[in-house]
């Protein structure tokens, strides 16, 4: 109802203007009270041509170029009918039922733009707002506390995996903390190039599993911080890769790690995953595999080793969220693997602010953020939906296709007593079972 009130507003309108650029902006002939009736026929006419033409059945808030058409027919439609009334009612005695010929041209014209313009700035303005922190439905925090910024300044830090969703965060936040250098190690050229020229630190384009390369650069530059984030996090294509997910997440992660025992590194961070729970995946297990490696390191160096775990990251390469919003502004069907499927989500902004206050502290441990409730992905799939205003399961389907290889319908990311240790930060945890 409210869609037609506009409408009927938007025609309102276009016919006022229509008459008053017909006429040089003086009263018609007919007077006001009788163009003014007019507007009955004119407005039953163009609203019944938007209904035939399906015009309703468009979700208005998320109108394209390619629904444009639709609208212009409609008004074309409405314009014909009008022309006709006008030709079979010719005696002026009705010109409460049909206005001239040239009103009728011109508000074609004016009518077709009112109701698109009013659908396509509030589909921008919609689109506007719009952003992936609405869809958790939990308080965001993304907030660095003074001794993160000191632990920061001044100092060497490298990220690895800089030109990914995750990395290219951490080296956004760690360069306004003023480090002394800020090294951006990342094997893919484009993600590199990107990050760097948003970021001006040093672009290292190296992969981790070089060890000669990587040696060269701890010599080189003997960073103080290693926040490694450089991974392969996709389940099914480390799944369907095994021996690749084993050499670039565990053995990757063991020899940067020896490099940074070698080069006296003050803190090493490992950019974990709630799949290292328990893992069922290939991806989960290389990990967990990663995560004891350089735990095995801690007590025998003064290198302070740890690693952060937590679940997904909306707008994050490896999230449903990106997939999702493409299906959307596709029209295709949304692809779920089971209708109960849950998952941890966090903003990127939140997940690297807690992963750097982790890193300024000196346990060598496993630490767990406190992701909230998990999201059922129904659920968040529904309400994207929503948001670029569809209609779940009518404008578009959602389908379920079965549980992959290495899939859990549950990540165990556990902040209870039981599990995990509280710390003087909110939101960071320390698992008990990676305590050293």
């Amino acid at each position: 109802m409210g869609v037609i009130l506009l409408d009927t507003a938007a025609l309102v309108a276009a016919y006022v203007l229509s008459i008053l650029l017909r006429f040089d902006l003086h009263v018609p002939r007919w007077g006001w009270g009788t163009m003014a009736k007019s507007f009955i026929a004119v407005g039953l006419l163009h609203l019944l041509a938007l209904f035939i033409c399906g015009c309703y059945r468009l979700p208005w808030r998320r109108t394209s170029l390619k629904d444009l058409s639709r609208y212009f027919l409609a008004c074309a439609f409405a314009c014909v009918a009008l022309t006709g009334l006008r030709f079979l009612l010719p005696v002026e005695s009705y010109a409460h039922v049909r206005p001239p010929y040239s009103v009728t041209l011109i508000c074609f014209f004016l009518s077709s733009m009112a109701v698109v313009s009013w659908r396509i700035i509030g589909t921008w303005f919609r689109e506007a707002r719009q952003n992936d922190d609405s869809l958790l439905s939990r308080p965001i925090r993304a907030i660095h506390t003074g001794a993160t910024l000191e632990f920061f300044r001044d100092k060497v830090v490298m990220v690895t995996g800089a030109g990914g969703s995750i990395g290219s965060e951490i080296v956004r936040q760690v360069a306004e903390m003023q480090p002394k250098q800020l090294l951006m190690v990342e094997r893919g050229e484009n993600a590199l190039y990107e990050i760097n020229r948003k970021v001006k630190g040093i672009a290292l384009m190296k992969d981790i599993n070089d060890v000669e390369a990587m040696e060269t650069i701890f010599k080189e530059y003997r960073p103080e911080v290693v926040l490694h984030a450089a991974a392969y996090k996709h389940v099914p294509m480390v799944e369907a890769n095994p021996e690749e997910g084993w050499r670039n997440n565990t053995e990757g992660t063991r020899k940067l790690a020896e490099l940074s025992v070698k080069y006296g590194v003050q803190r090493f961070v490992l950019i974990s995953t709630d799949k290292a729970v328990n893992p069922v995946s290939v991806m989960g297990k290389t990990k967990l595999a990663a995560e004891q490696a350089i735990l095995n390191l801690s007590s025998s160096t003064s290198t302070a080793f740890c690693a952060v775990r937590f679940g997904n990251v909306l707008g994050s390469s490896g999230s449903v969220v990106p997939l999702f919003k493409e299906l959307i502004a596709e029209r295709k069907p949304l692809t779920i693997t089971h209708p109960e499927m849950k998952r941890y989500f966090m903003t990127v902004a939140e997940a690297v602010s807690l992963v750097l206050q982790a890193a300024t502290r000196k346990e060598k441990a496993i630490y767990t953020l406190d992701m909230g409730e998990p999201k059922a992905i129904v659920d968040l799939a529904e309400d994207m939906i929503k948001q670029a205003g569809y209609r779940p399961y009518i404008d578009i389907p959602i389908v379920f296709t079965g549980l992959r290889p290495g899939e859990k319908l549950f990540e165990e990311l556990d902040v209870s007593e039981k599990s995990c240790y509280k710390t003087d930060m909110a939101k960071i945890y320390i698992n008990k079972v990676g305590e050293n």
